[in-house]
């Protein structure tokens, strides 16, 4: 599935498989060029993302989110999404500016 879309992102690739689904994802590394594979899951592993975009706002809600007791293992945009899920679920789009898909 990955090799497909090569042409969307040469720099990496990424997998999750579980018991009913796979993702896969090709990345062009424009933000966090050292930490930013994905997919990239919550803490508990229970929430995977894969984005393609930039969230433009995605600084302002690190820091909202690390003041409620959230810890970060990137420094890219994607991991907010999983965080914002589990303080919002779904709701979570409304907090996002940018242009993207997750």
């Amino acid at each position: 599935m990955c090799d497909v879309i090569i042409h969307r992102g040469p720099d990496d690739e990424g997998y999750f498989i579980d018991d009913n689904i796979g993702m896969g994802m090709r990345r062009l590394s424009v933000i966090d060029l050292e930490t930013g594979q994905q997919p990239v899951s919550n803490v508990e592993g229970s929430v995977q993302v894969v984005m393609n975009g930039e969230i433009y706002n995605y600084q302002e809600i690190r820091k909202e989110l690390q003041a409620m007791g959230c810890t970060f293992s990137t420094s890219g945009d994607t991991e907010v999404i999983v965080h914002l899920y589990d303080q919002y679920g779904i709701d979570c789009v409304h907090k996002l500016r940018g242009m993207f898909a997750f």
